[in-house]
């Protein structure tokens, strides 16, 4: 039952993000961000707690989770560091996973063969 829990949160914040591409003229940076703010948004209303607790990975890999995850180690930061904590703490929740996203973006650029379209 967890995948399925997963999948569909998962897939329904993909569903929501293809029909923003198809029915409006944002661009898909554009949604990426929307994302991660709603993200950090519902997580600090407390609405996004419950939603990872139900649906587990299927709320956490999406961009939302990334804005989750952003606010959640901010909110920790600041109880353990003070003020300083708005800036560490993002910076300290996210590390891996942006430090993951540059190595394999510069492994794929090592590896590709990057031609011009026209």
């Amino acid at each position: 039952m967890e995948y399925i829990k997963s999948f569909v949160v998962g897939g329904a914040l993909c569903v929501i993000g293809q029909i923003l591409i198809d029915k409006t003229r944002l661009t898909p940076a554009r949604i990426l961000v929307i994302y991660v703010v709603s993200g950090v948004l519902l997580t600090a209303l407390g609405i996004y707690d419950h939603l990872v607790q139900w649906a587990g990975a299927g709320a956490t890999i999406p961009l939302t989770g990334f804005g989750y995850t952003l606010a959640t180690g901010v909110a920790r930061e600041v109880g353990d560091r003070g003020i300083l904590g708005v800036i560490t703490g993002g910076l300290k929740a996210t590390a891996a996973g942006i430090s993951a996203a540059i190595f394999f973006g510069f492994l794929a650029a090592l590896l590709s063969k990057p031609a011009d379209k026209s």
